[in-house]
């Protein structure tokens, strides 16, 4: 067989075997699949080696850009030890070194860490932490703090227990019958205010009405889940000044836990280490996935603190433990290409050399401000949220069956640019090791293929 004929049975294969994520397979199998065979730096090659620049730094995880060497070392250098050791009961030496990593750089308070393989699990152990916590709190709840609240246009994974606390309808509205009870508060997306007012006259109603909803249900809810600073899957809704802040002193007014969804916004992705320092909020949770190991292995962490870990403790016949574990928790493979992943961070001064690139990218994203299928651009450090709109005036989106945002990162494929639209908000999030040369072609193309899609629309 030709070299090929072989690339055609793999593009056969992957029509007749993949079901492929958040993907309508009825669209997928009429196309030529892009099967990526390699990577460097901010580029990927498919297996006819077509060169792509990554902008989405394959799915928000890969930080460093691929096959960064320090990275491709540690992992070697753990195989020739261990390739996996499980946690239940045992130990091993990359799980405790990171773990005391991760504490040192996490928000203040923040000293235990409970590992998983994913956002979704992560996000499903930290809510069951805050539930049996309450159940055992010192001071007893009798059982009543069981409920969560969290926001509209929430996304914290694809997990029933995540998905439970979602906001997203799109997603999570056909498994309502399969979840339990949570109570929404309304999401600060200021470009499409529930209350019709502007920042900052507004004097951030959305968080007043938060305070309310809590206020009616705090003795019954154990916690409250938030991605703080942007809530990525909704469209990167980027919150407004003082609302992260807000919701941290509500949780404490009214004596319910603060979980801090790190997955998406963490690990430098705006800008700092963790979102939550943008605001200097520590919460009672926190977790942590995606790019912790530079998008190489999954590996996820909750963290939290002695308060709530120490509520765990307790003779083996009371029962107090948690109840909780998966095979491969904090594989060892994984956390050795996280500590190298963290390591980088300090030896490039990755974040404070993203300063200059986020000022760059905020500045070259005006022009697109000016086009007239733009509603709305919002940045926070490297996540970009560029939405498309039928109508710039009266805001009105797209009908579904138009596929513009689909029809825009198809065209961008074309240019050698990889994206992946939330609807038809543009998402761009490029490797943190981006360089300014390889921010104009990612903003360049992705302007292009805007303008190209639009303009057929107008035609």
């Amino acid at each position: 067989m030709s070299i090929v004929d072989q690339k055609l049975q793999l593009e056969d294969y992957d029509h007749s075997y993949i079901w492929h994520p958040f993907t309508q397979m009825k669209d997928y199998i009429k196309e030529k699949p892009l099967i990526i065979e390699k990577g460097k730096g901010s580029y990927l090659w498919d297996i006819y080696g077509n060169k792509y620049l990554d902008g989405i730094s394959s799915l928000w995880v890969t930080t460093h850009g691929h096959c960064r060497k320090e990275i491709d070392d540690a992992i070697i250098k753990q195989i020739s030890k261990v390739s996996h050791a499980t946690l239940l009961g045992l130990s091993h030496s990359p799980g405790i070194e990171l773990a005391k990593k991760v504490v040192e750089i996490s928000p203040k308070g923040l000293t235990k860490v409970f590992y998983s393989e994913n956002g979704s699990s992560a996000v499903e152990i930290a809510l069951k932490i805050a539930f049996q916590y309450w159940l055992q709190h010192p001071e007893g709840s009798k059982g009543k703090k069981q409920k969560f609240i969290s926001l509209k246009n929430a996304y914290h994974g694809d997990t029933l227990g995540a998905v439970s606390v979602g906001g997203i309808d799109l997603f999570h509205e056909i498994y309502h019958p399969l979840l339990f009870e949570s109570v929404q508060g309304a999401s600060p997306y200021c470009y499409r205010c529930e209350f019709n007012e502007k920042f900052p006259l507004c004097n951030l109603k959305c968080l007043d009405s938060l305070d309310q909803v809590i206020r009616k249900y705090h003795k019954t809810t154990a916690a409250m889940i938030i991605e703080p600073m942007v809530q990525g899957a909704a469209g990167i809704l980027v919150f407004p000044p003082g609302f992260l802040k807000g919701v941290r002193q509500l949780c404490t007014k009214y004596n319910i836990l603060l979980i801090a969804d790190e997955i998406a916004v963490g690990i430098g992705r705006t800008g700092k280490m963790f979102a939550c320092e943008h605001e200097d909020v520590s919460p009672d949770i926190m977790t942590i996935g995606k790019g912790i190991t530079g998008g190489y292995l999954p590996l996820a962490l909750t963290l939290t603190r002695d308060e709530i870990y120490n509520a765990f403790l307790g003779e083996y016949e009371e029962h107090k433990t948690f109840f909780h574990g998966h095979t491969y928790t904090g594989n060892p493979l994984a956390c050795a290409a996280a500590l190298a992943n963290l390591k980088i961070f300090e030896k490039d001064k990755t974040l404070l050399k993203l300063t200059e690139k986020i000022d760059y990218l905020k500045k070259n994203l005006v022009r697109f401000t000016k086009l007239n299928h733009v509603g709305d651009v919002r940045q926070l450090g490297f996540m970009v949220g560029i939405e498309l709109v039928a109508d710039k005036n009266s805001k009105k989106p797209f009908d579904p069956h138009m596929k513009a945002g689909i029809k825009v990162i198809m065209d961008a494929r074309e240019r050698g640019l990889i994206l992946r639209p939330l609807g038809d908000v543009i998402v761009l999030m490029p490797h943190l090791s981006i360089t300014i040369e390889e921010l104009d072609e990612l903003l360049d193309k992705t302007f292009d293929s805007i303008c190209h899609v639009m303009h057929g629309f107008d035609a």
